[in-house]
């Protein structure tokens, strides 16, 4: 294995290194030399067929695939890049972690520092869905809460890692071990569907999914056009595709409720000129979805076909209706969504969508009840 530069090509030593010393460009794991990773049983996850949302797209022919990444250890892909970045770390020596996080990467970390033994600190924006920040404090983490949007997480915790010794696990493209983590979901496609998809939808913060889903297809000497999903709430890479530019630039506030994808990139706005630069040369494209589209995505996933995602997980099904009435997808075209967390991340926006909920006052009048039933399922 060895680091190399993506911008200036320059190599550089196997080392806890965030960025290319000439150029400042990212960073990227080339090879693999066997390091150990840190487990919690992490496997192949499923790839299930969704005829359901399938028939939902007048005159499509084609497949859709939901690659479940919710059956991951904590809920999440992210245990996936901290697997390998953990193991890396403590193969070199670090016996103390930090990760910034929307949620979900600090879930992982701590999950997974609490496996190893080690200590780990969190950094979230205070806003963090409450699930995620439950999820973090049981595992034992250090859970530091910071006012604003995540990329001021995303300083604090590399000003940590530089200034005072921690590893830096955060799950952009600054820790190039953790992003070559990624690189098995292509394989895992290829495999899985007998050769590889036509087109895959990728929840897309900064970006580094679509790196891994890309070299990996790629590895296993195939093609893929990758479709990068952001939320319209916070999408500088969709913006920036859109105005036909090659460079990303950062984002404002973020408002969506899709806090794993609300990431506005400022002070690395490289990480999402590079997704940007790998969608185009898939011959892909990238493109935004409404918090209302997110959430009528959810609730397809849970009733259609029985998956509970937060709204990150659910924004490539978002993304179809539109793909589709665009002419983005042909009629045949065999399509991976990658379903990224699970709903427990985020039940508070389950909470508030309409549900069939009756209150049954005489639980011996199963006549009356039944009369509900038949009335809420259209039977009556």
């Amino acid at each position: 294995m060895e680091l190399r530069c993506v911008d200036c090509s320059k190599p550089h030593p196997l080392a806890l290194l965030y960025r290319c010393d000439a150029c400042g460009g990212i960073l990227e794991a080339i090879g693999d030399d066997g390091t150990p990773r840190v487990s919690l049983g992490e496997t192949v996850t499923p790839l299930l067929r969704a005829a359901r949302i399938e028939a939902s797209l007048p005159g499509f022919s084609g497949e859709i695939w939901l690659k479940d990444e919710t059956r991951n250890p904590s809920g999440s892909f992210k245990d996936r890049l901290v697997a390998s970045a953990l193991g890396r770390a403590l193969s070199l020596g670090v016996r103390r972690v930090v990760c910034a996080s929307s949620g979900n990467a600090g879930a992982a970390t701590a999950a997974y520092a609490a496996r190893a033994g080690v200590p780990a600190v969190i950094v979230v924006p205070a806003h963090t869905p409450l699930g995620k920040v439950t999820q973090i404090a049981a595992h034992g983490a250090i859970l530091l809460l910071v006012e604003g949007h995540y990329s001021r997480s995303y300083d604090l915790a590399l000003a940590l890692a530089e200034q005072h010794g921690f590893a830096n696990l955060t799950t952009t493209f600054i820790n190039p071990y953790a992003v070559a983590g990624l690189t098995a979901v292509g394989t895992e496609l290829v495999e899985q569907l007998g050769g590889a998809p036509s087109h895959v939808l990728v929840p897309t913060g900064s970006g580094p999914l679509v790196k891994g889903i890309w070299q990996g297809v790629t590895d296993a000497g195939a093609t893929t056009r990758l479709i990068a999903v952001q939320a319209e709430g916070c999408a500088p890479i969709v913006q920036a595709f859109d105005q036909g530019r090659e460079q990303v630039h950062a984002w404002g506030t973020p408002q969506t409720i899709a806090s794993g994808i609300s990431d506005p990139l400022i002070g690395y706005e490289r990480d999402g000129t590079y997704t940007l630069k790998l969608v185009r040369q898939s011959g892909g494209r990238a493109i935004a979805v409404s918090d209302d589209a997110l959430r009528a995505a959810m609730q397809l996933l849970a009733r259609s076909e029985g998956i509970y995602a937060e709204p990150t997980g659910a924004s490539p099904i978002a993304a179809l209706p539109r793909l589709w009435a665009e002419g983005h997808l042909p009629a045949d075209a065999r399509v991976v969504c990658m379903v990224t967390g699970h709903g427990f991340k985020d039940g508070k926006v389950y909470q508030d969508l309409p549900v069939h909920t009756h209150r049954v006052d005489d639980p011996t009048d199963t006549a009356a009840v039944a009369r509900i039933c038949e009335a809420a399922l259209g039977m009556s």
